[in-house]
């Protein structure tokens, strides 16, 4: 296989998606792959905020999330979010391999099955593809886990987080999710592209405890730190 990427390299070389530099059969070329920006060491491992001597964060010592624990791969910062932007509204399917291969080189976590975070069908239709799907499907595979892709659904359409204050979206995505799964004693992995407060997916933790999973890890390309 080694051999015939080099081929495919050489005969259809591509562009650095960042840079334009000329990147062989790679997303990025080396230069810009290795200037990506980096998390802190010292995070907290329920909400990946960075945090003094990795320990459990203020927040979530105060009031803490359904989920359990939570690893990223990446700070969503520049040039970060244009990765995840040209996955999203651009289709550029290819930079999900390529934040799947990062989420993996960050560490995999353990766990019985992977679910993607659902989209809501109006959402669906309109972008005509989950960004957590494409991720979660390389993912799946390399851990050989299931891929729960029916089983939970987003079945009320809200307003974009993105478009509302940080103390709003936990109210706004309150009861958004539906689930028919009985994950009763599992540990579940929640894959999602962008992590920003962590509300929804704190909510989804919340719908798949209410359905019997025993622990909820949050697996997401990009993290959003305050500071």
């Amino acid at each position: 296989m080694s051999i015939w990427r080099n081929v495919m390299a050489v005969l259809l070389p591509q562009d650095c998606l960042l840079c334009a530099a000329t990147s062989g059969d790679a997303l990025l070329c080396d230069e810009c792959r290795a200037d990506l920006p980096r998390l802190p060491d010292a995070r907290c491992p329920i909400c990946a905020e960075a945090s003094p001597g990795a320990m459990t964060c203020g927040a979530c010592l105060k009031a803490p999330p359904h989920f359990d624990a939570t690893i990223a791969a990446l700070p969503y910062a520049f040039p970060v979010d244009k990765l995840v932007q040209a996955l999203k509204y651009q289709r550029r399917l290819a930079t999900a391999d390529f934040l799947a291969q990062s989420m993996l080189a960050a560490g995999a976590p353990v766990g019985d099955i992977l679910v993607p975070l659902p989209l809501s069908a109006a959402r669906l239709r309109q972008r005509g593809f989950n960004q957590a799907v494409e991720l979660s499907r390389p993912l799946a595979r390399a851990l050989r886990l299931p891929l729960e892709l029916d089983g939970c659904a987003r079945d009320r359409d809200t307003v974009p987080q993105a478009s509302l204050p940080w103390k709003e979206r936990r109210q706004n995505i309150r009861h958004a999710f539906a689930c028919a799964i009985d994950f009763a004693g599992k540990s579940v992995i929640v894959v999602d592209d962008v992590m920003t407060t962590g509300a929804t997916l704190d909510e989804f933790a919340r719908t798949l405890k209410a359905h019997g999973a025993g622990r909820v890890t949050n697996w997401v390309a990009a993290r959003t730190l305050r500071n």
